[in-house]
């Protein structure tokens, strides 16, 4: 049977592991590139985008 202290053990390291996936993951999401023919957004459609209140 597993004791108190490797379960303890067990849970730190798979808890810790997931959160160091987490963050890799969102690290990977945010730096990814859209392709090569993506084109930045221009102002008009970035204003567009805004709902009427905020702009």
């Amino acid at each position: 049977m597993i004791s108190d202290a490797s379960l303890y053990s067990l849970a730190i390291f798979l808890g810790s592991a997931s959160m160091l996936l987490i963050v890799l993951y969102h690290f990977l999401e945010i730096n990814a590139g859209d392709g090569k023919d993506a084109t930045p957004l221009s102002s008009e459609r970035k204003a567009d985008a805004l709902p009427q209140k905020a702009r």
